[in-house]
């Protein structure tokens, strides 16, 4: 899956961008209070996508 296609996912959601790291962006979901990491490659695996997602709280995009 594209990065960015799962940026949007994650943004439609409610989750809100904190920090770019060093190799990551992390993101926020207020509502539930929970943190996650998107690595910085263009693509990203789709099992990693579904980790994401469930890290934050959200309905998985794949």
């Amino acid at each position: 899956m594209k990065r960015r296609d799962l940026i949007k996912h994650i943004q439609k959601q409610g989750c809100v961008f904190i920090r770019e790291g060093t190799n990551h962006s992390i993101f926020y979901n207020p509502e539930i209070n929970r943190v996650s990491s998107i690595p910085r490659h263009n693509e990203i695996d789709n099992y990693l996508c579904k980790k994401i997602c469930k890290d934050l709280g959200i309905t998985p995009l794949v």
